[in-house]
């Protein structure tokens, strides 16, 4: 939102510092363009708890995912081991 910030980083990390930083503008920007919150810290505080809820939803759908593939993994092993002869 138009402004600079003196930020260290690992050399290897810069990039997606950098990318973090335009997310977060983005986002930023987004939120004062409805005109529904004043104030920068507002602003920034929204975008914050916008990122962080789409964080966890990711995460949510992650472990979602995870379970699934577990239990067709579980199924899949199941057939298989009822199809082919024990290998003792």
């Amino acid at each position: 939102m138009d402004k600079e910030y003196q930020i260290s980083c690992p050399a290897d990390e810069e990039e997606a510092l950098l990318r973090s930083a335009r997310y977060l503008s983005e986002q930023m920007m987004e939120i004062r363009s409805t005109g529904k919150v004043v104030g920068v810290d507002r602003v920034a505080v929204m975008a914050a708890l916008n990122i962080a809820n789409e964080l966890l939803r990711g995460s949510k759908n992650a472990s979602s995912n995870q379970d699934i593939a577990n239990r067709r993994l579980k199924m899949l092993n199941e057939k298989i081991s009822s199809i082919l002869p024990n290998s003792e």
